[in-house]
This record gives structure tokens, sequence and C-alpha cells, in this order.
């Protein structure tokens, strides 16, 4: 359990107290985020699950996503709504650390899911012939166990961490969820703890985009070969979509745990957090599936729909 040098009993999350009048405004805007997050992402697994056609690995690993960006909604929306709703800004320790508890696992596995699913893409256009047999049920159950896992345990492990930081500043934290890199700034000087949230910002943030980048500068060379303009043109739109999402996640990620403190690092945290938590769970289930032919068509035989209203399912 964390040490505190002056025994605080909670922690008072200072997100958006500068302009408590616009509470209910900001409430209103976080809450129609969270529940178009939310719906998108239950939508793909509903539509995943009962289509018999969507069953193969990529809606698998798609399917893993969109439950990794529920969790991350939940862990961390949910909190600040009630708080810019209800006013009262205090956080229990115990409810702080399951927070950060089920964000950092939600990060963590979502870092690791990523690069996993920018290699299945690699080998169904590099090796469309012997795909299924690459990655067989067997093969994509180990690696998305192993995905969940390891964010677990890192999450764990970081958690376990901070408990064990000594708070000796105050028990105000300026973020808008229990957040590992706020914390430390409240607690008494760490080095090695700072370290600690360093080498996870390169291992599970550096790392994995590099390794998602490998795969798709390799998709890319594929694509280049193609003599089709159309076929070009279509795998090239995806992917470039696809690399979008990576960019926003890691880069924001990477932004706000690897830069170096600055006076307005608060505000910049703040806006980095916004953008991995809230903005891409909306942005995966629409870029990498919502704008899928196969989806779509998902979607229409769920709905009742027949072919002839797809040019008004697209708009």
């Amino acid at each position: 359990m964390m040490d505190n040098k002056t025994s605080f009993k909670d922690f008072q999350l200072l997100a958006f107290s500068n302009n408590p009048e616009r509470g209910p405004l900001l409430f209103l805007v976080f809450f129609l985020i969270y529940l178009v997050g939310v719906l998108g992402n239950i939508a793909l697994i509903t539509v995943t699950f009962v289509d018999a056609h969507l069953h193969t690995p990529m809606y698998f690993f798609l399917c893993n996503l969109s439950t990794v960006d529920i969790i991350f909604t939940n862990a961390t929306l949910s909190k600040l709504m009630d708080i810019l709703l209800s006013g009262n800004k205090s956080m229990s320790i115990k409810e702080c650390f399951s927070q950060m508890f089920f964000f950092i696992f939600a990060a963590s596995t979502e870092d690791t899911l990523l690069p996993t699913m920018a290699y299945d893409r690699y080998i169904a256009i590099s090796n469309p012939l012997h795909y299924h047999s690459i990655m067989n049920n067997k093969s994509c159950v180990l690696l998305l166990i192993a995905n969940w896992i390891s964010g677990c345990l890192n999450s764990f492990i970081l958690t376990l961490a901070a408990s064990h930081l000594t708070l000796c500043q105050s028990n105000k934290i300026k973020h808008f969820f229990c957040d590992v890199k706020a914390l430390q700034k409240i607690a008494c000087p760490d080095i090695m703890f700072l370290i600690i949230i360093y080498a996870e910002a390169i291992i599970l943030g550096l790392l994995p985009f590099l390794l998602s980048l490998i795969s798709y500068i390799k998709i890319i060379t594929i694509i280049l070969g193609i003599k089709s303009k159309t076929g070009r043109r279509k795998v090239f739109s995806t992917c470039s979509s696809h690399f979008t999402v990576l960019v926003i996640f890691y880069g924001a990620a990477m932004c706000m745990y690897m830069r170096p403190p600055s006076e307005q690092s608060e505000e910049f945290d703040q806006v980095f957090s916004l953008l991995f938590v809230a903005v891409t769970p909306i942005l995966n289930p629409l870029i990498y599936s919502l704008r899928n032919k196969e989806v779509k068509g998902a979607l229409m035989r769920l709905m009742g729909l027949r072919k002839s209203d797809q040019k008004w399912f697209d708009t």
C-alpha cells in the first residue's frame, strides 16, 4: 500500500477544474464520446459473433481490440463523467489503483495487439495461399493469450510499484484519471520508478510501434508491385487508415510518457491521454472494420436490409 507522509485518505482529480461551470457541457461531450465508442465496439463484437462470414483470424483479433477499447473507456471516462456531473473530485486510494490497473492493463494489451494485427495483415497480403495454415486457430489463440497475459502482468507489476511510492507533496492529481505518471509527480522523488516508466514507454510503446511499422512497410512494398491500379488503391487506402490509428495511439502515448518534464506538462498529458483514451476507441471500429464491405454486409444481414439498400447504408 502507498506510504503517505501526510496520511492522505483519498486523491483529488483536478482535470478541467479551471472552469467548473462548464462541467455539464463537458459531461455531455464526453458522454457522447463514451457512447459512440462503446456502442461501436459492441456492434463490431456482436456482428462478428453472429455472422459466420466474419469467423476469420482478422475479425477474431478485431473483437479482442474492441474488448480492450471498451475496458479503456470504462476505466477512465466513466469516472471523469461522474466528476463533471457531480462535482465530486475525490477518489479513494483503492479506487485510484483499481483504475490505474485496468487502464495500464488495457493500454499494455493494445500495445502488443496492434503489431500482432499488423503482422496478420502482412501474412494475408504477402502469402495469401498459406495464410489460413499460418494463422490457424491455434496460432491466433496462442498469440492472443500472450497479449492478454503480458498486459495483465505488466499492469500488475507497474501498479504494485506505484503503490509503494511515498506521497509527500499533495493528494491533488492534475489529470482526469489516476495515471501513473501523474501520481509520480506528487510523490517523493524516486529515480528507480521514473526509470521504470521510461523503460515501459520504450518496451511497450516504441518497440511495438516499430514492429507494426516494419509490417506496414513490407505491405506497402508488396502493394507497389500490384499491377491493378484499383487493387493497389484499395489496399493502400486500407493500410494508410490503419497506419493513421497507429500513429495517433503510439504517438500520443510516447509523447505523454517519454516527453521530458515542462511547466505545461500536465496540460499536454491530458491532451495526449484524450487522444488514445477517447479518440482511438472511436476510430478503431470505424477504420478497421465498419469501413469494410464484409462488415457492412454482415450489418445489413443482421438488420434485415436488402442489397438494394447498400447505397443508403454506405452514406
